[in-house]
């Protein structure tokens, strides 16, 4: 007699890691308790709802996103550290979601795993149910897939969705950037989680192992790299409570500076930065002397050291300055072709 267990699919033992799922989902609705009071469905069925908060907005827009964090997923599992990765995957989503200026209702995860572990995926939950608080977002459900025979038995792989609510008007559009306008950076936490491909390669290149410690770096080398991607929720809606004019935000994720801020600018609108203003974290040094990577390709491939821009008016500008004292300006807006120019 054959088992579904015996083709490598324990279907107990999923049971349980969803019950674990559904007590770390108990303890962060307790904390999000405005939020969780809108759910209209139970944690663990077939799917889940929330009702919108219609009395809150006159014209309201659903905004969704869908995201992961690449192979960062492999240095984790190199370095068998799991916690942060979580929150590497709700960021990823919640920062591009913000950009709209959308606030984060809830959020949806998938695993895919070779074999369930339940000691490292337990591990993962808890950094999306991390993720989640500091996004201020409900995990409203997700899928834990066993696929023996497609992964490798300690190989997994992630991907989240989050949606969002914003009063239509307030969406950017971008139509109203000036020349004068100013280019404001909020600081990255690191590489956050894209351009780990190049990291890797350089690495491999090297020879250099991730439980090592380096220097010039002050730490370990795949725990540095294994630093969570930084969640800004709290600091945009900060700046909305004092109704501070943001006309256009970018996420700073895959294509760097010039590929993500591109996408907010209007026609005959060209973005300056200037590089020397952007507070680099040592691994980007790092890693373009350890790979000689030119760095018109570093700015293409990393963030530098800034996770996201604002598009703002002097005025307003000075008003995010004030709020977010780790806040910089990078540059500004000037009449010409749609592009963006690093000097």
């Amino acid at each position: 007699m054959t088992t579904y267990k015996d083709a490598g699919v324990d279907i107990e033992k999923a049971e349980k890691f969803v019950g674990y799922i559904a007590q770390r989902v108990k303890d962060l609705n307790d904390k999000l308790k405005e939020l969780s009071s809108l759910l209209i469905t139970p944690f663990g069925g077939f799917s889940g709802g929330i009702s919108i908060p219609l009395e809150k907005y006159k014209n309201p827009v659903i905004m969704a996103t869908t995201d992961g964090v690449g192979t960062k997923l492999k240095i984790a599992q190199i370095m068998n550290k799991h916690s942060t990765i979580g929150i590497d995957l709700v960021a990823m989503n919640v920062n591009d979601l913000i950009t709209s200026l959308a606030r984060p209702l809830f959020f949806l995860d998938y695993i895919a795993t070779g074999k369930l572990k339940e000691e490292i995926l337990k591990e993962v939950i808890d950094g999306i149910i991390k993720g989640c608080e500091i996004a201020g977002c409900l995990l409203l459900g997700g899928e834990t897939a066993e696929m023996p025979g497609f992964y490798k038995e300690n190989e997994y792989d992630l991907s989240g969705f989050c949606v969002g609510i914003v009063e239509r008007d307030q969406i950017p559009k971008g139509d109203n950037i000036s020349p004068g306008d100013l280019l404001i950076g909020l600081p990255s936490s690191g590489i956050h989680s894209n351009g780990y491909s190049l990291v890797r390669k350089i690495i491999e290149e090297k020879g250099y192992n991730y439980h090592k410690y380096i220097p010039e770096l002050g730490g370990i080398l795949g725990e540095i790299l294994l630093t969570p991607t930084k969640i800004y929720t709290k600091d945009i809606f900060s700046l909305l409570e004092r109704n501070i004019e943001i006309k256009a935000l970018a996420h700073i994720t895959g294509g760097g500076i010039p590929g993500n801020l591109i996408r907010v600018l209007p026609e005959g609108r060209t973005a300056v930065i200037e590089k020397e203003k952007i507070p680099t974290p040592k691994i980007f040094q790092w890693i373009k002397k350890e790979g000689k990577v030119p760095e018109e390709e570093m700015f293409k491939t990393f963030n530098m050291g800034v996770g996201m821009i604002l598009v703002c008016d002097r005025n307003s500008a000075d008003k995010v300055l004030e709020t977010l004292p780790s806040a910089f300006i990078i540059g500004q807006i000037r009449e010409g072709k749609r592009e963006v120019i690093i000097k």
